[in-house]
């Protein structure tokens, strides 16, 4: 089945106030430009949160008391998509400036980043995986106009 042919729900959320937080139309864009060709469809809520809900998530759910940059829950996966991205704007906003990079840049990173954790990638299982990860990452984000992520500043 082609991508035209399928529908990928894109829902967004903002619980939190940040003059950095991305569009729709663009968290949409870079959520279904990171979805694999086997896809059927299916359903994804990406929603933007302050570092009390980021850090209240993290803790409850990864027994890691902090609040991190994103947070990825599938539900469901191949042929249909379906889990939440949850975003913490104030880390993202602080991760891009001590990274050099702008907010967008980086939104448009870690929803691509959380995106691939929805369909089984998980950069955390070894050397090789995460290699796999960050290499379609940097390809899904030449794609859609964006920098390396991972490239050093000289």
């Amino acid at each position: 089945m082609a991508k035209g042919e399928w529908r990928l729900r894109v829902s967004v959320q903002r619980a939190c106030d940040s003059p950095d937080l991305p569009g729709k139309s663009q968290v949409r864009n870079w959520a279904r430009a990171a979805v694999a060709p086997s896809t059927r469809g299916g359903q994804i809520t990406v929603r933007f949160v302050d570092s009390e809900e980021g850090q209240r998530l993290n803790r409850d759910y990864r027994a890691r008391d902090y609040a991190t940059n994103v947070l990825s829950f599938p539900y469901q996966q191949a042929p249909l998509l379906c889990g939440d991205l949850v975003l913490c704007a104030p880390v993202v906003a602080r991760e891009a400036t001590a990274q050099d990079k702008s907010c967008e840049a980086h939104y448009a990173h870690l929803i691509v980043h959380g995106m691939l954790h929805l369909q089984g990638y998980d950069h955390e299982a070894g050397e090789e995986e995460a290699r796999d990860m960050e290499d379609r990452e940097r390809r899904l984000l030449a794609a859609l106009g964006f920098p390396d992520p991972y490239r050093e500043e000289e």
